[in-house]
C-alpha cells in the first residue's frame, strides 16, 4: 500500500511534507505491536491516526477500543480498565469485564494518558510488561493480547520531571513517538480540510454545497486555528448552516473568527461593518451566537476540571476501604444496563427507581 493509498483509506487530510512523513511512519509500524505514543494539541487528529494505525495492523479484525483517562474519575478508572469481581466493593453487584479484556487481540488507545493517576499507570506497566493483570477483587491472573497506543497534548518528559508521570512508563510507551503538528504549521493543507468538510456537512444536512472564494481561503489560512482541525471543522459546518446565500467569502469566516484572539474585552465588542442593516444585523447576531457558544464551552471545560481536581483529591485522602457512594451508584446503573442489555425500564426495576430517576442517572453519568 503506497502513503496516497493510506491516506485515502483512513480519512487522513494533507498533502503537506508533515502529513506525508506521519503516514509513512504510522503505516511501517502499523504491522508490528510495538507501542505508539502520539503527541499533538488538541483537535489535530490523534485519534485518526490511531485508528489508522490499527485499521492498517493484523489486529484489524479485532477491536479498537478508545478510552479517555482524563473523563474518568480516578476512583472508578481502574474498574474501568481492567474490569472487577461480583462483591469486590460496594456496589459491585456483578463480574464486570474492563477495556483490556473487552480489547484482547485488538488495540487499547488511551486518550489523554498524562492524566493517569500514578497508582493505575503501575499496574498499565506491569501489563506493557508481562501482558497480565488481575481485576480488582480477584486472586486469579488474567493473560490478555493488546496493543497500546497512547496520545497526550502534554509533555510527557516534563511530567516525569515533575513525579507527575512515571519514567518508566514512559519510556516504555515511546518506543515509536508521532509529533501531529498544529495546523497554523501546515496552512496550505486548509484548502484540501475545507474542501472535505464542505462536502460532508452539505450531504449531511442535506444542502447544495457552497464556493468558497480565494480571499476567504487566504483567511483561513493566516487564522491561528488554536482548536486545531477540529475547530476549521466546527467553523466551517457552522458556516454552511447559517449562511443563506451559495458563496463563502471573507467576510463570513471574519464574523465568525475576527478577534478571536484578541483580549475578552475587545472580542466581545460589537463590530461596524458597511452593509446593509439586515446583512449587518443577521452577521451581529451569528457572531454574538457563535462567540456565546465558544464562551459556554470554555467555562465547562473549566468547571469539569475543577470538578475532576477536587474529587480526585478527596478520593486520594480517604480510607482505601470506603468507596463514594456515587461511585457504588454508576456501577450499579452500569451493571443493571448491562444485564438487561439496555432495557432501561428493567434495569430501573432491578434497581428499585423509576424509569425517570434512571434517564436522569444515564444522563448525569454520560452512560
Amino acid at each position: 500500500m503506497t502513503v496516497e493509498e493510506f491516506k485515502n483509506k483512513y480519512g487522513i487530510i494533507g498533502n503537506s511534507k508533515e502529513i506525508k512523513d506521519l503516514s509513512d511512519i504510522s503505516l511501517q509500524v502499523a504491522q508490528s505491536d510495538i507501542s505508539v505514543l502520539l503527541y499533538g494539541e488538541s483537535g489535530v487528529g490523534k485519534e485518526i491516526f490511531a485508528s489508522a494505525i490499527h485499521g492498517q495492523s493484523k489486529r484489524a479484525d479485532s477491536k479498537l477500543v478508545s478510552v479517555n483517562c482524563g473523563a474518568i474519575p480516578e476512583g472508578i478508572l481502574e474498574s474501568e480498565l481492567f474490569g472487577h469481581e461480583k462483591g469486590s466493593f460496594t456496589g459491585a453487584v456483578g463480574k464486570r469485564k474492563g477495556y483490556f479484556e473487552i480489547a484482547d487481540g485488538g488495540t487499547l488507545f488511551l486518550d489523554e494518558i498524562a492524566e493517569m493517576p500514578l497508582r493505575t499507570q503501575v499496574k498499565l506497566l506491569r501489563i506493557l510488561e508481562t501482558k497480565e493483570f488481575m481485576r480488582i477483587g480477584s486472586e486469579t491472573v488474567t493473560k490478555v493480547d493488546v496493543r497500546i497506543i497512547a496520545a497526550t497534548n502534554k509533555n510527557l518528559q516534563q511530567e516525569v520531571d515533575t513525579k507527575r508521570f512515571r519514567e518508566d512508563l514512559y519510556f516504555r510507551l515511546k518506543a515509536v513517538t508521532l509529533t501531529i503538528p498544529p495546523l497554523r504549521n501546515r496552512k496550505y493543507d486548509i484548502d484540501e480540510l475545507v474542501k472535505h468538510f464542505i462536502n460532508n456537512s452539505a450531504k449531511e444536512n442535506n444542502l447544495s454545497q457552497p464556493t468558497v472564494t480565494n480571499d476567504a481561503l487566504e483567511f483561513l489560512r493566516n487564522y491561528s486555528w488554536p482548536g486545531n482541525v477540529r475547530e476549521l471543522k466546527n467553523t466551517m459546518e457552522t458556516a454552511i448552516i447559517l449562511n443563506k446565500d451559495n458563496t463563502l467569502d471573507r467576510r463570513v469566516f471574519e464574523s465568525l473568527l475576527l478577534n478571536i484572539n484578541e483580549t475578552t474585552d475587545k472580542r466581545n465588542l460589537p463590530v461596524f461593518l458597511n452593509r446593509s442593516s439586515d446583512d449587518s444585523d443577521r452577521e451581529l447576531i451569528y457572531r454574538a451566537l457563535f462567540e456565546l457558544k465558544k464562551d459556554i464551552m470554555e467555562l465547562k471545560d473549566i468547571v469539569v476540571h475543577k470538578q475532576r481536581e477536587d474529587f480526585e483529591r478527596e478520593i486520594s485522602q480517604l480510607p482505601q476501604e470506603v468507596i463514594p457512594l456515587n461511585n457504588m451508584e454508576y456501577d450499579a446503573i452500569k451493571n443493571a444496563l448491562e444485564f438487561t442489555h439496555g432495557n432501561k425500564r428493567k434495569a430501573a426495576q432491578l434497581l428499585n427507581i423509576s424509569e425517570r430517576t434512571l434517564y436522569r442517572k444515564v444522563k448525569e453519568y454520560n452512560l
